[in-house]
């Protein structure tokens, strides 16, 4: 499905301190540009905004939907410094960018939904609990995500993260992807297609790798492994919260997702059979649990 990439152009912080130059993050904007109900879609670790096309379209009619490329992913920018992938605030200033962006074309109130994918899940739970946000939160998704990670899911993912992989033909691209990706579960084949396409990126010497910079695996490189705990900023959300979480997930255990439940804002928990990390929002069952919390 063709549907126009926009560009926004941000400012970089940096760990540093240094200036930095401004870059563009990508995004794809779905429905009526009028309508104040938007839906904004985070795509995991190394994903790209196309991974929503399918819900998107299916919530289209009833909202705007916004789905960003995180900075080093799909078609936005690149970072010189690969030491900047690791300062999370960066993260944070894009979406916030964003948000301005966005709330700078109405005239009226925006009802502002999120909806994100493993490391974009955890995007907008940091993000709901900033002060003065530029739209407030009115409800969170988040995919196979919370506020404990587990260090052996961790180095699972820093196994093949980072490699920066080439491939002489298409077909042999796509099948290392769904090699890498069998936790998403059972798609069709053409979904798989559809995120084969937009993952490619053909280089000058018509080799084919994955559309994000390698460099993006600096944290795992660069610091122990052991888990992240962000109970502290769990228990400070207050938006309605809606968790999908995979019964195979290393990511999001049974013990977290159940905390999840009595701690904080006491997400609601929909568990989907025979998927791991992380629910792709691309069937059916999937799209319509999040549609009918979204619209609800």
């Amino acid at each position: 499905m063709k549907i126009p990439v926009k560009r926004l152009l941000v400012p970089t912080p940096s760990c540093d301190g240094r200036q930095k130059a401004p870059r563009y993050i990508a995004y794809t904007d779905w429905g009526d540009i009028h309508n104040p109900h938007v839906v904004i879609c985070v795509h995991g670790l190394t994903r790209n905004c196309r991974d929503f096309d399918y819900l998107a379209r299916a919530l289209e009619k009833d909202c705007r939907v916004i789905s960003m490329d995180i900075v080093g992913r799909g078609q936005s920018d690149w970072l010189e410094q690969a030491s900047d992938y690791d300062y999370y605030p960066l993260y944070l200033s894009d979406a916030m960018s964003l948000l301005a962006h966005l709330k700078s074309q109405y005239q009226i109130p925006i009802k502002l939904d999120w909806v994100g994918i493993s490391l974009g899940g955890l995007i907008g739970m940091i993000l709901a609990i900033q002060p003065n946000l530029p739209v407030p939160l009115h409800k969170l998704i988040m995919s196979d995500i919370g506020p404990l990670i587990p260090a052996t899911a961790l180095k699972r993912i820093a196994d093949y993260v980072g490699r920066d992989l080439r491939f002489n033909r298409f077909d042999e691209f796509k099948q290392y992807m769904k090699s890498i990706s069998v936790s998403f579960g059972p798609l069709t084949e053409e979904q798989w297609e559809h995120m084969a396409i937009h993952s490619a990126r053909e280089y000058d010497d018509g080799s084919i790798g994955f559309r994000y910079d390698p460099k993006i695996a600096i944290s795992f490189k660069q610091h122990e492994i052991t888990d992240i705990d962000l109970w502290q900023q769990w228990d400070q959300l207050k938006v309605p919260t809606l968790v999908l979480r995979g019964t195979e997930s290393d990511i999001l255990s049974v013990e977290t997702a159940m905390q999840m439940q009595i701690r904080g804002v006491k997400a609601k928990i929909v568990e989907l059979s025979g998927i791991g990390h992380a629910p792709m929002l691309m069937d059916q069952q999937q799209i319509g649990t999040v549609r009918d919390f979204i619209l609800g």
